[in-house]
Parts: structure tokens; sequence; C-alpha cells
């Protein structure tokens, strides 16, 4: 199964085979007769549940099977899964895909997640298929789900607003010892500009962890732009570029160009700046400038430009130039 921008809307269906929920965190999940979901929460009664992107956890039954006919010999929940569903590959379908069963709704947040500790399962399998084929949804609609309920998963629509993540790059802004103006300045720009800010980050000059979030923003949450603001001078510290180049597919160098090119009309400065625009699968990330005039003036000279190769990225747009 494709799932690109030339199948938006699609519609598939499974069925739900278990409902799972854990009463405190760290020990297993156990199935459940039923389970009352709530928006801004997850599952009523789950541990796990919380205002935040990971409410609910999805499991594909058929990866399950797969897994235990290897002798994992595995129960329901013991993964961490809230939903195990049988007929849909959750890990073939993209971030933002509704899913409805019984009279709830879900909308697909992040794909898989990085494993911090070893479970009990890793330790005897040597892997566990819940970093690699997992999901997560948040609850749109309150309802309840029981085995056996048919779920439909209906694919995003390739009009739906653009998504996108901010990132600092501050030593003193990660210590709590600044506070940040560049990333709520991006943030304002972006939101006035029709797109969904689902994260603001602050980080230090650490370039392993900008290339860890670029990473999980990019293949786990599937944003469709990510701007970072600082760590572009010439300054030792200064490795945003080197960081993001490294996680890079392709390069887009021309945003990066455009964004010096306007600045040098502002003062000569910008020839200093080392910012780089590259494409990691279908997210575009972009540096900018540290400062919170900066982030607006390189943000401004570009915004307007950057929504023809977006939907391209997305694939709801062709390359043809205007007429």
């Amino acid at each position: 199964m494709e799932t690109n921008g030339n199948n938006s809307g699609l519609s598939l269906k499974g069925t739900v085979r278990a409902i799972c929920i854990s009463d405190r965190r760290g020990i297993e999940k156990h199935s459940v007769e039923e389970g009352h979901f709530m928006p801004d929460f997850g599952i009523e009664g789950d541990a796990h549940g919380g205002k935040w992107h990971r409410q609910v956890s999805l499991l594909s039954y058929d990866k399950v099977k797969d897994f235990n006919e290897r002798g994992a010999n595995v129960i329901d929940g013991a993964f961490g899964e809230n939903l195990v569903v049988e007929g849909l590959d959750f890990r073939r379908l993209p971030v933002g895909t509704r899913l409805y069963a019984g009279t709830v709704e879900l909308e697909m947040t992040q794909i898989g997640k990085e494993c911090h500790s070893h479970c009990a399962i890793y330790k005897r399998m040597g892997e566990c298929i819940m970093p690699t084929q997992g999901v997560f949804a948040e609850v749109k609609k309150e309802g309840v789900i029981r085995p056996g309920d048919v779920m439909e998963a209906v694919l995003p629509d390739g009009d739906r607003p653009f998504t996108a993540a901010v990132i600092t790059l501050s030593d003193k802004g990660a210590k709590g010892e600044r506070k940040d103006e560049s990333g709520p300045a991006a943030k304002a720009m972006l939101e006035e500009a029709g797109y969904e800010v689902v994260e603001c980050l602050i980080l230090p000059d650490e370039p392993e962890q900008l290339k860890k979030q670029l990473i999980r923003l990019a293949d786990g949450r599937q944003v469709d732009l990510i701007l970072t603001s600082g760590g572009t001078g010439f300054s030792l510290r200064d490795q945003t570029p080197e960081a993001t180049l490294a996680v890079a597919d392709r390069n887009a160098p021309g945003i990066a160009e455009a964004i010096r090119y306007e600045s040098m009309k502002i003062t000569n400065r910008a020839m200093l700046s080392r910012g780089v625009s590259v494409i990691r699968k279908k997210t575009l990330i972009v540096n900018l400038p540290g400062s919170p005039k900066a982030v607006r003036e390189s943000l401004g000279f570009v915004l307007d430009s950057l929504e023809h190769g977006l939907k391209i990225l997305r694939g709801s747009a062709s390359e043809c130039a205007r007429q």
C-alpha cells in the first residue's frame, strides 16, 4: 500500500482485537472489556495517559502474531500497546491519519519511538516491535471502543494545514538562564501563516541532541517544516549547520541563499551566517539566525515561497514552473 499525496482520503478497515491499560507505570498493560477514550488524556484508567501527543499507542495484530510465531509468546498489552488491531498495517499509514472505532475518533501523531531501556521482551528475543512497528495517537472525539469493533483509517487530505516544529539552540536558554524569544517569534509567524506548530524545543548547542530531535520530528512526527534558531555563527559551539547536514537526504540551498541575500540588504554581517536548508524524507529543515529580530526578518523573506515546495514534498503539487 502506497501512502502518498495521491491517495489522500483513502479509507482502510480493520478489527479491534484488544484494548489494554495499566493503572501504574512500569508494569505490563492488561486487556479490558472496553475502553473509555477521553480528549486531552487517552484511555480512562491508563497510567500513560496525559495531555500530550502520545495519548494512545497502537500495534497491528499481524505484527504481534508474526513476532509470537518466532517464539515471543507475549500476551496483549505486553509491548505497551493500548490497542491491538487486525487488518491495518499502522506502520505504513502517515501521521495525520484519522482512526474511527466505536464512537471514538483518533488522529495518528507519531510513528515508532525511541527505546530508552530494553524491556524483558527485548532481552529474551533481541528485539521489541513497539519502537519500530507501534504508532501513537491523540483522542479527538470522546467515546468507547470494545473488542470486535471495526476500525476505519482515513488517510489525511493533501490540502490539510502544514505542520511545523521550532527548535531554539541556546546553552543559556536550555539552562533557563535566558528567556527564549526567537522560538516564540518563529512560532507566531508560522501560526499567523496557517501552520500548526506541534512542538517548540529549547536545546543546548550540542549537535548530537539536535540530530536526534531532527530525526524524531522528521521521521516519527512527520512534520512538514522544521525551523531552527541559533548556532549558525562562527563560534566553536555553533554546530547547527553541521548537525542539520548530517541528517539530510538532499540539499535545498536556495532557501538559505535567499535569506542571506535579503539579509545583506540590511547588514553586511549577514555574510557570516552559515545557516543551511535541507530535506529529510518529506520534511524541510531551515536554519535561522539566533536573535528574534533576525528570525522575523529571515522567515519573512521566505515564508510565502515555502508553500509550493512543501506541497511538492507532500505530493499535492507538481514541479511545473509558472507560465
